[in-house]
């Protein structure tokens, strides 16, 4: 399966804000936009250029990739889909990526971030339900159970981040069982579920050209 493996911190710079794609580090002082904040290479540094049209729409689909981890081909089913669904667009492709099973075992704090919740997905640490479930992009229901399995729950690095979420919290959606590392999904999560500084419509522009 093709997967972005280069440095993650030069994405977050080519933003310019915290996409928490390195978990802890995100936090401290050594993360990269907090160090260096502008975009990587020779012309990082330069000034005075703004981002006009198409380049604001392009920017804000490549942030939007990279913070759910998604690749091009993935993005554009997920766009074709939110499309085809009744309501707005930009709303319905936020709630299928939130719904992914890797940004949900994330969001629930089994995980530092994404990148290590589709690994923990992957090598089967994961049940839906009380079966395993090795699709990152499995689209969680409302009034799923979501679990680490009872063999994973003594990992230390599981139980590190599920520490660490106690103290910032999973989204109104989602329900915690710490203890257990069990979450449920009380319901579908909808826009204002979304704290993410997104600007949909942006994408919705882009790919209406």
């Amino acid at each position: 399966m093709a997967r972005y493996t280069g440095p993650v911190c030069r994405l977050c710079r080519r933003e310019r804000m915290k996409l928490f794609l390195k978990g802890d580090r995100c936090f401290k002082e050594k993360c990269a936009v907090e160090r260096r904040n502008f975009p990587p290479g020779q012309h990082g540094t330069r000034r005075g250029r703004r981002t006009l049209g198409y380049g604001l729409q392009l920017r804000e689909k490549q942030k939007v990739k990279r913070i759910y981890g998604v690749l091009e081909s993935q993005f554009r089913n997920y766009f074709a889909e939110a499309d085809r669904r009744k309501g707005i667009t930009g709303e319905n492709l936020l709630v299928q990526l939130e719904r992914r099973l890797d940004n949900v075992v994330y969001s629930l704090g089994f995980a530092a971030s994404r990148a290590q919740a589709r690994q923990l997905i992957r090598h089967g640490h994961v049940q839906v339900d009380d079966r395993k479930v090795s699709i990152p992009s499995f689209q969680v229901k409302a009034g799923q159970a979501v679990a680490i399995k009872e063999a994973s729950r003594k990992n230390p690095l599981i139980r590190s981040s599920v520490e660490t979420a106690r103290g910032r919290g999973v989204p109104d959606w989602l329900e915690l069982n710490a203890e257990n590392t069990t979450g449920r999904v009380l319901r579908l999560p909808v826009r204002e579920d979304i704290k993410l500084p997104i600007q949909e419509q942006l994408i919705v522009e882009l790919y209406s050209r």
